[in-house]
């Protein structure tokens, strides 16, 4: 795999506010981390048995590279499935997952690119991206209470006017699509566009998944601060 990209194949772990304070680590409460679920090689294996039964399984990476960004921040990359297909259609990609044993497959899979351990309510690559891509139900596996922050920090990584792409399942209990929207407003994320399927298929009322797209709002002229990660 070729990525067009000096540095690439870092390997890199931010720093965790709860570090020094193990004893009160907020991701003792994270649902993706705590849960009994598959991961690495297993978790692959899922989307390795559909496209070996001849289902389309790049739909995230389909949508994202239409919309021609240069480089894209694959947030909440898990196993760096979509990282590696939008990598391989020439596009510069980091990605960012805060489960160790998923980017162990990610860099296993693609050892040349840029992977980083870290929370994304804490997220600071300082640097900013022509888009950012949730895949995955990122938004639902998320600790609670940090969502409202994570959208404020990937906008901070956005660059004005990119898109910010993410699905996720809608149910009884889950994040809804009203609070999502409100959530993003506040990080001047606005809605552009919203489906059922990544395949851009209509979304309808009662729908039990949704892939929204929002913009960051373009930065007045001679704003110098916005944009720094």
């Amino acid at each position: 795999m070729t990525v067009n990209r000096p540095g690439a194949g870092l390997h890199r772990m931010l720093p965790r506010m709860s570090d020094a304070h193990s004893s009160n680590d907020p991701h003792q409460h994270n649902p993706w981390l705590t849960g009994d679920r598959d991961r690495g090689a297993a978790y692959d294996r899922r989307f390795e048995r559909l496209a070996e039964s001849g289902h389309a399984v790049h739909g995230e990476a389909d949508l994202v590279a239409g919309l021609g960004p240069r480089s894209v921040l694959d947030a909440g990359c898990g196993t760096g499935r979509v990282a590696v297909e939008l990598a391989r259609r020439g596009i510069e990609v980091v990605g960012v997952d805060l489960d160790p044993a998923m980017l162990a497959r990610a860099r296993e899979r693609a050892p040349l690119l840029d992977w980083v351990e870290g929370d994304l309510a804490e997220l600071s690559l300082g640097r900013t991206f022509d888009a950012v891509v949730l895949a995955g139900n990122v938004m639902v596996f998320l600790t609670e209470g940090s969502e409202a922050r994570v959208l404020a920090r990937l906008a901070a990584h956005l660059r004005p006017g990119g898109p910010l792409v993410c699905g996720f399942s809608l149910t009884a209990d889950g994040l809804d699509l009203a609070t999502y929207d409100d959530l993003a407003a506040r990080a001047d994320l606005e809605l552009v566009e919203r489906w059922g399927t990544w395949e851009r298929a209509p979304f309808l009322p009662g729908a039990s998944y949704a892939v929204s797209l929002h913009r960051r709002a373009k930065a007045p002229p001679g704003d110098q601060e916005r944009g720094n990660a």
